[in-house]
C-alpha cells in the first residue's frame, strides 16, 4: 500500500478502463482507485483517511446537465483524504460554466476532453503528481523520480538535504565542546552497535602508541575514556610532554586531514577506549549518518580553536623559558618566531569571522526572500523563469561593469524605464526578445511579475555567497597546519574579477552605509593560489573600510598593463577615508604595525602577508595616501608565473 493514491471518478466502463491503462506507469509508487460517482469517491476518501492515505490526483468526469463532479472538485480541500490533491477534469463536451466554475474556485489544474491520448494524459499525470510531491512529500524524493520528473525531484531532493545541512551547519553553535563531543562519540557508537566488522571501537593498556612523530597516520581517533600524551621530540632528540587530551578528544586530525606526517606521538597513559577511523570508514559514516556532519565540523572547529588556544599558551611558555637563557642571540630569535608563530594562528582564527558572519546574515535575508517567494503565487510558466533565474544567479558568475551597462542602455530603450532596466540586468533577464515576450505576456502586470522574479534571483545570489563563503571556511580550516610546517594550497587558474567579487560579496553588510564603485576591465585568468589571492582582497577591502567615516565611496579597478612585456594585471583598491602621513606608509607594511583606530581588530600582520602573497606570485603591492584625502592600494600581478615564484608559497 502506497502512501498517495490517484482516485478516478467516471461511470464510463470504457473510460475508466483507458484511465487505468494509461496510468499504469505510476502504479510501483501510486495507488490506482476509481469510483463510478462522486457520492461513492465521498466514501472511498473517508476509507482513505482510515487508512492514513493521501490522494495526489483526482481524475473526474463531470456529466453534462448534472455538477456533482465539479462539487466534488470544488470542495476536494475539504476532506482530509484529499486535501491539496491536484485536480483533472473530463469532459465530453465544452462546459464553459463548469469550468469557469472550478477555475474561479481555484481547483481546477487541468481539463482534458474525451477521448484523451494516452501520451496527454501521462505528460499531465507526471507534471501534476511531479507538482503534489514537491509539495507535499516531506521524505524520499528519489523514490518517485523514476515515473515522475527526474530532473525536477532531483533537484529538490539535492537542495533540500543542502539547506537540512546548512540549516543545522548555521545551527546556534554549541558552546560546550564535552557535550558536543559526546554526542558525536554516542553517533560513531551507535554506528557501530552489531555492525563493528573493521573493530573500530577499542580499548587498549597504558601505554600503547597511537601516533608517532614523523610517521605517516591514516587514522583519526576519537578518545571516548581514558587519558592520552602527546609528545615531541626536539633537535637534540629529547622528549618532551607537550599535552595530556582526555575523554572527548581528537587524536591525529591534522595528520589525517593533510595527509602529512604526525606531529607529535601519541601514547596512552591509562585504560583508553577509543574510536579508530581511517578515510574509506569516515566516508562511510558521514555519508550513512549525515546528521553527523555539521556536528562533526562543529566539533572539528572547536578542536581546532582549542589548538590555537593551547599553542598560545605553549608560546608564552616558551617566552618565558627562552628569557632564562645565556644565549641571547639565539633568544632573540626565537622570541620573533614564536611570536610570528602566535600571530599568524590568531590572524587565520580571525579571518574565519567574515564567512561565518556572511553565511550568518545570508541566511536572515534568504529567510526574507524565501517568506516573498512562499507567499507570491506564480503560474507555471512564470515560476519556471524564476527557478530559472535563481538556479542561473546561484552558478553564473557575476557580469562585468562595462556589460552590465551595456545591456542596461540597452534595455532602457526598449523599456523606456532605467529602473526596470536596471533590475533585469541585476537578476540575469537581459535577452532582449525574452523581456519582450514577457512583457507581451503579463502586460500590466509586469512590474509585479519581476518583483517576485527579483527576490528568486535573490535567493540564488545569497546561495552562492553562502556556497562561498563555505569554501572560505573550509579553507582557512585546511590552513591550520601544526607548529613547525604548513601545507601550501596547490596553483590553479584563477579568475580574478570574480575572486575579487566574491570578496566583495563577504563585505555586503559593511558596504551598506557606502557607495561601491566597479571599473573592471576584460583581464585574463592567471594561475595563481586562489585562497591565499582572497586574503590580499579580504585584507585590502577590509583596511579600506575600515578608513572610512559613513558615508564613504570604495572603488575597485581591475584592468591589465599592456606597455608590459610580459602581461600585468593591476588591481587598485581606493577609499575615501582619513589617509595616511608618509611616516606610516612607510611603515605599513612592517610586521607589528597597525593603524587602526581604537575598537578595531588590527594586529598588524594583515598587510605584511599581503606583501608576502603578492611577491611570491612574482608581484607587487604599493601604496598611495594623502593625510585626509584618502588611500589607493595598487596590486600588480604577473599574467604568466615567473620562474622565481615555481616554489609554492607558505601562506
Amino acid at each position: 500500500m502506497n502512501p498517495y493514491v490517484i482516485l478516478c471518478i467516471d461511470q464510463d466502463p470504457l473510460a475508466v478502463e483507458k484511465l487505468s491503462h494509461d496510468l499504469a506507469p505510476f502504479r510501483d509508487v501510486f495507488d490506482l482507485c476509481s469510483t463510478d460517482t462522486p457520492d461513492d469517491a465521498y466514501a472511498l476518501l473517508h476509507d482513505l483517511k482510515a487508512n492514513e492515505q493521501q490522494v495526489a490526483l483526482l481524475i473526474c468526469h463531470n456529466a453534462p446537465g448534472n455538477n456533482d463532479g465539479i462539487d466534488l472538485l470544488v470542495n476536494v480541500d475539504n476532506h482530509a483524504a484529499s486535501k491539496g490533491a491536484r485536480t483533472i477534469l473530463l469532459s465530453e463536451a465544452p462546459q464553459y460554466d463548469v469550468i469557469l466554475q472550478a477555475v474561479n474556485e481555484g481547483r481546477l489544474n487541468y481539463c482534458m476532453h474525451k477521448p484523451w491520448r494516452a501520451d496527454e494524459l501521462q505528460r499531465v499525470a507526471e507534471k501534476e503528481l511531479t507538482t503534489y510531491v514537491l509539495r507535499h512529500c516531506q521524505h524520499d524524493l528519489l523514490r518517485y523520480s523514476e515515473v515522475l520528473d527526474h530532473r525536477t525531484l532531483l533537484d529538490a531532493q539535492v537542495e533540500r538535504e543542502i539547506n537540512q545541512f546548512q540549516s543545522q551547519l548555521l545551527a546556534p553553535a554549541e558552546s560546550n565542546k564535552a557535550d558536543i563531543a559526546d554526542r558525536v562519540i554516542a553517533g560513531l557508537y551507535a554506528f557501530f552497535d552489531g555492525n563493528d566488522e573493521s573493530r573500530a571501537c577499542r580499548t587498549y593498556s597504558a601505554n600503547h602508541v597511537l601516533t608517532k612523530e614523523n610517521q605517516d597516520n591514516a587514522f583519526l581517533w576519537f578518545i571516548a575514556e581514558g587519558d592520552v600524551g602527546l609528545y615531541k621530540t626536539d633537535d637534540k632528540g629529547q622528549v618532551h610532554h607537550v599535552s595530556t587530551l582526555s575523554a572527548g578528544s581528537l587524536i591525529g586530525s591534522m595528520s589525517f586531514v593533510t595527509g602529512e606526517v604526525s606531529f607529535s606521538t601519541g601514547r596512552t597513559l591509562t585504560r583508553t577506549r577509543v574510536i579508530k577511523i581511517d578515510h574509506t570508514l569516515f566516508s562511510k559514516i558521514m555519508t550513512s549518518r549525515s546528521e553527523l556532519l555539521p556536528l562533526f565540523i562543529q566539533y572539528l572547529l572547536l578542536h581546532f580553536n582549542q589548538r590555537l588556544k593551547r599553542s598560545i599558551d605553549t608560546e608564552i611558555q616558551l617566552q618565558q623559558t627562552l628569557a632564562s637563557l645565556d644565549e641571547a642571540n639565539r633568544q632573540l630569535l626565537e622570541k620573533e618566531k614564536m611570536a610570528l608563530l602566535g600571530q599568524l594562528v590568531a590572524g587565520v582564527a580571525h579571518e574565519l569571522n567574515n564567512p561565518v558572519s556572511a553565511i550568518l546574515r545570508n541566511s536572515d535575508a534568504l529567510a526574507d526572500a524565501l517568506e516573498h517567494v512562499a507567499k507570491t503565487p506564480l503560474d507555471a510558466a512564470s515560476r519556471e523563469q524564476a527557478l530559472t533565474l535563481l538556479q542561473n544567479n546561484r552558478d553564473s558568475t557575476p557580469l562585468s561593469t562595462a556589460t552590465a551597462r551595456t545591456h542596461t542602455r540597452t534595455l532602457s530603450e526598449m523599456t523606456g524605464n532605467k529602473r526596470t532596466a536596471r533590475d533585469l540586468v541585476n537578476i540575469g533577464l537581459y535577452q532582449q526578445d525574452t523581456v519582450t515576450n514577457w512583457q507581451q505576456r503579463l502586460g500590466s502586470h509586469f512590474d509585479t511579475e519581476l518583483a517576485t522574479w527579483k527576490q528568486y534571483a535573490r535567493c540564488g545570489r545569497l546561495l552562492r555567497s553562502n556556497h562561498v563563503c563555505a569554501g572560505r571556511i573550509a579553507d582557512l580550516v585546511k590552513s591550520l597546519r601544526t607548529y613547525a610546517r604548513q601545507d601550501s594550497e596547490q596553483r590553479q587558474r584563477t579568475h580574478i574579477i570574480e575572486s575579487i567579487d566574491d570578496t566583495l560579496t563577504l563585505f555586503e553588510h559593511r558596504l551598506k552605509p557606502h557607495q561601491l564603485e566597479k571599473y573592471y576591465d576584460w583581464v585574463p585568468d592567471i594561475i595563481t593560489q586562489p585562497s591565499a589571492l582572497a586574503q590580499v582582497w579580504t585584507n585590502l577591502i577590509a583596511n579600506a573600510l575600515d578608513a572610512m567615516p559613513e558615508p564613504g565611496t570604495l572603488t575597485v579597478t581591475v584592468k591589465t598593463l599592456n606597455d608590459q612585456a610580459s602581461g600585468m594585471i593591476q588591481v587598485s583598491v581606493t577609499d575615501t577615508g582619513i589617509g595616511m602621513t608618509q611616516e606610516q606608509q612607510e611603515k605599513m607594511f612592517a610586521l607589528n604595525y597597525t593603524t587602526k583606530r581604537e575598537g578595531h581588530f588590527g594586529l598588524g600582520i594583515g598587510l605584511t602577508m599581503c606583501q608576502t602573497i603578492v611577491h611570491q606570485q612574482g608581484g607587487d603591492i604599493q601604496v598611495r595616501s594623502q593625510l585626509g584625502n584618502g588611500t589607493t592600494m595598487t596590486v600588480t600581478l604577473p599574467i604568466a608565473l615567473p620562474a622565481s615564484a615555481n616554489k609554492e608559497p607558505q601562506t
